[in-house]
This record gives structure tokens, C-alpha cells and sequence, in this order.
């Protein structure tokens, strides 16, 4: 698909990165750390910063955790936004210590005229505000309406929440409805898509390990981007941030919304294959994660379909018995043996891409 067929929705600048709008589809991920350990916090950031990650959420939990939202703020290289639960103060406190977006639900920060003080400050500053609703934590008063958790109890919610946030002037908003349940939070998405034009922040939540995780994340995201719903996106996954930042990213490249990075193209491998291909290919594809450079690269284990994948990417190894070609821009260069695989194709890589 293309930029031009996703859904029309404004547009948001949270701190200089655009959100909806005809903006490129970004990806965010969250820190695990403890926020009040600013050093942690701080390394993890720059460690999602060169994955590639576009904006970091952080946990505040108290004042303690607000305070270093100053310092942390001072030294990321990416937008930061405030996770914040139940009380407004700590929404003020981090819209005065450089945070660049909150996420919230406004009906569980105070009553309405702390909403409106959050609200005004944030909009004085340019400050967008994330509606995050959970299918764990819906209003009680909507499971009891609705009988349970449903896609209708949950745009309710999201609804709900968008009200008091625009009775006080505010629409600097953007908008998650997050399920574990793939089909669910796609339903729900769907829904809420056709009530309202604010970017809509895609992810399944509590999705799983990283195997698990990445399959139900890769669905449920990818159905609704592939509709051209979802303006920025967040796989999240039990285990270092760092993936879930590669995995989104591998959901936007093979989706065709985003350039950035390479692609490997790489063989099942079956009777035919007379190289350890598996190796090769999982030492490369660890060994690039951090790259940038838009390149295709061809991991092929034998003569059927190796040479014609090898000879359309930018970088290829059709494999032999024992040994490998390797082909650069369509071309055959050399063969190697099964030890030197992985050091000719990182060479033609760092070559093709300008790296040392």
C-alpha cells in the first residue's frame, strides 16, 4: 500500500515529529527501566533512538519519577511522552519539566476543572495528548452496560474521554484502543476510525514473548495499516525494548510504508541446501539490525530459486555444495566457502551502504 490511501486524520506535532495527517506511519516503544534511575533510563533511550524508534514512552509513578523527567528530557535525542495514571499533578509537573506528549486517560486524572489545567498547560506548551484505553481497564460503568469487554464498550470509552478533553478546548489528541485480543482491538480500531479524524496510535497489548508477540502484533497491526488505518504504531513485547522498535519497523517495510533499513530475503532451506544457511542468515541478520540504508539482501541456500533472488537484490549469496556466490547489483563476484559467507556479504554491505 501507499502513504496516499491511509485514512485522513489532522495532524499532530509531538516534539518535531508528525503525527497523521499524510505524515510517515512512526514507531514508538517504551522503557523498561525505572524512570527515577535516570542513567537507565537515559541508556535505554539512545539504545531505541539507534533502532530506529521515532518517540520513547517513559512510566511517571510519582514525583520522584516527574523531577527526572527533567533530566531525561535534557539528554534524549527523541520525543519523550509521560505515561501518566491518576493524578494530574504529575501531568503538570512533566508539561513544566520539557516532556513533549503525555498519554492519559482524562477521566481518571481528577475532576473536570484538573482536566482543564492540564489541558490549557499542555496546549500553552504544544503539547499533544495520547487517550489510551485498555481492554483491562475499562470504566465499570461501561463492562456493566455493555455486559463485558467489547469493541463497542471500548470506542464508548475512547469517546467518552475525547468529550472531555474537547469540552475544555483541547484537540491536540491522539487515540489508542488497545485489546491482547487481535481480532478485538482490529474491530475496535475499525470502529473508532469511522467517529473520528484524531491519528490513531496502533498496538496490541500484552501481546506476548518476542515469537509469540511479534506474530499477533504483525496481524493485528498489519491488517489495519494495510486498510490505511494507524498513524503511529507500538509492538509491544515481553522482553528488551530494543525489538519491539525492529519488529515495527519490519511491520512498516513489508507493508511498503517505510524505506529506512535493510530487507533480507532469505530461503526456508529444504534437501536442496548444502550450506548451514540458517546460521548465516540469523548472525546477518543480527549483525545489521541497526542499519539504516534501504538495501535488499538475497541469504539463498541452492541453485533453484538462489540465483535469480541473489541477482535482484543489492547484496546475494546463491549457495552451493560447501560454497557460495556472491552477487552484487545483479552481477556474480566471487565464491566463497562456508566461513567466509558471512564476512563477504557483511563486506559488499558495509560497501554498498558507506559504513566502516
Amino acid at each position: 500500500m501507499d502513504l496516499e490511501t491511509r485514512r485522513k486524520s489532522r495532524q499532530l506535532n509531538l516534539g518535531g515529529v508528525k503525527i497523521g495527517g499524510g505524515a510517515p506511519v512512526s514507531v514508538q516503544s517504551m522503557t523498561k527501566t525505572d524512570t527515577r534511575d535516570v542513567e537507565a533510563t537515559v541508556g535505554q533511550i539512545e539504545d531505541l533512538a539507534r533502532a530506529g524508534c521515532d518517540i520513547v514512552r517513559v512510566a511517571v509513578v510519582d514525583s520522584e519519577a516527574a523531577e527526572a523527567v527533567r533530566q531525561i528530557t535534557a539528554r534524549s535525542s527523541i520525543p519523550l511522552v509521560a505515561d501518566i495514571h491518576f493524578d494530574y499533578k504529575l501531568a503538570l509537573s512533566c508539561i513544566e519539566n520539557g516532556i513533549d506528549g503525555l498519554r492519559l486517560n482524562p477521566g481518571n486524572i481528577g475532576s473536570e476543572d484538573r482536566v482543564e489545567m492540564v489541558a490549557r498547560r499542555a496546549q500553552e506548551k504544544g503539547i499533544p495528548i495520547r487517550i489510551g484505553v485498555n481492554s483491562g481497564s475499562l470504566e465499570k460503568s461501561i463492562l456493566a452496560r455493555y455486559g463485558g469487554v467489547t469493541a463497542e464498550a471500548m470506542v464508548e470509552s475512547a469517546l467518552t474521554h475525547i468529550g472531555i478533553l474537547e469540552r475544555v478546548g483541547f484537540f491536540d489528541i491522539k487515540v489508542s484502543l488497545k485489546a491482547s485480543s487481535v481480532p478485538l482491538m482490529i474491530d475496535t480500531y475499525r470502529r473508532l476510525a469511522s467517529r473520528v479524524d484524531y491519528p490513531l496510535h496502533l498496538g496490541v497489548t500484552e501481546a506476548g514473548t518476542r515469537r509469540v508477540g511479534t506474530v499477533k502484533s504483525a496481524i493485528g497491526i498489519g491488517v489495519l495499516l494495510e486498510s490505511g488505518i494507524g498513524d503511529t504504531i507500538r509492538v509491544s513485547l515481553t522482553g528488551p525494548p530494543v525489538e519491539e522498535v525492529r519488529v515495527g519497523r519490519e511491520i512498516l517495510k513489508s507493508l511498503g510504508l517505510m524505506e529506512a533499513g535493510p530487507e533480507i530475503i532469505s530461503c526456508p532451506t529444504c534437501g536442496r541446501c548444502e550450506i548451514d544457511l540458517v546460521d548465516v542468515a540469523e548472525r546477518l541478520e543480527e549483525a545489521i539490525a541497526d542499519l539504516k540504508t534501504p538495501l535488499k539482501i538475497a541469504v539463498m541456500g541452492c541453485t533453484v530459486n538462489g540465483p535469480g533472488e541473489a541477482r535482484q537484490a543489492d547484496v546475494g549469496l546463491a549457495g552451493g555444495k560447501g560454497v557460495g556466490l556472491i552477487f552484487r547489483e545483479g552481477q556474480p563476484r566471487y565464491k566463497v566457502k562456508q566461513g567466509e559467507m558471512l564476512n563477504a556479504l557483511l563486506k559488499e554491505i558495509r560497501e554498498m551502504s558507506g559504513q566502516p
